[in-house]
């Protein structure tokens, strides 16, 4: 609503772009910002553990939700800069705002992406124009789909260093109750407390949250 009490511009252009930008938000939050790698580490991690709904789906989401606003805080406060007050006074157009807010969001991600994705994702195009272009000057669709496929891929490998730590004391659980002739008792009944003890003592959650922001930094 902010765009409409501030005036500049067409009001209907305006109340168009709120629209169009609350419809493709969803899909925004999910591909072109860190929510997706938090996600998935945090769905890792509860399986790690092996617990079902717990913490529950809404609490994981939450809590995904505002540590990207966390991280991505740099990254708003510069489309408020550079696009968000400059439209807001009238300055520039619709089509210039866009233009500005992409800049940022393409900086983020492209730090984030490898080459490798990047020269996937340019070959796949068959353009020849795109293999003369800077990563700068690279399309969205070019930068979003090479984006998410590094997310998921570092998603995946903090997910398996996850597991490590507790698959080593499901197996040590398991062999010891086999070497004590308990062969009917389920090892995860007995190792569960133990793995959840063992991330509780040793800060489990800060230190995960601490290296998933740093992770970005």
């Amino acid at each position: 609503m902010e765009f409409i009490v501030n005036g500049g511009g067409s009001d209907v252009v305006k109340i168009l772009i709120i629209l169009t930008l609350i419809s493709v938000a969803p899909f925004m939050l999910l591909m072109m910002t860190c929510f997706t790698r938090i996600i998935i580490v945090f769905s890792f991690l509860r399986n790690a553990l092996g617990l079902q709904q717990t913490p529950p789906n809404q609490i994981l989401i939450g809590l995904a939700l505002f540590i990207s606003f966390f991280i991505m805080q740099p990254v708003l406060s510069e489309i408020n800069e550079t696009a968000l007050k400059p439209y807001n006074d009238g300055q520039i157009e619709s089509q210039e705002f866009l233009d500005r807010a992409s800049v940022p969001l393409k900086e983020f991600m492209l730090k984030q992406t490898t080459a490798d994705e990047v020269d996937l994702f340019i070959n796949l195009s068959a353009d020849e124009e795109m293999q003369y272009l800077t990563p700068a000057e690279l399309p969205l669709h070019i930068v979003v789909p090479a984006f998410i496929t590094s997310e998921l891929k570092r998603a995946f490998l903090i997910g398996f260093l996850l597991f490590i730590p507790f698959l080593i004391i499901d197996m040590i659980v398991a062999s010891t109750l086999m070497s004590m002739g308990m062969i009917m008792l389920p090892p995860v009944m007995i190792s569960l407390p133990f793995k959840i003890m063992l991330f509780v003592v040793v800060d489990g959650w800060g230190l995960l949250i601490k290296t998933l922001v740093m992770t970005y930094n």
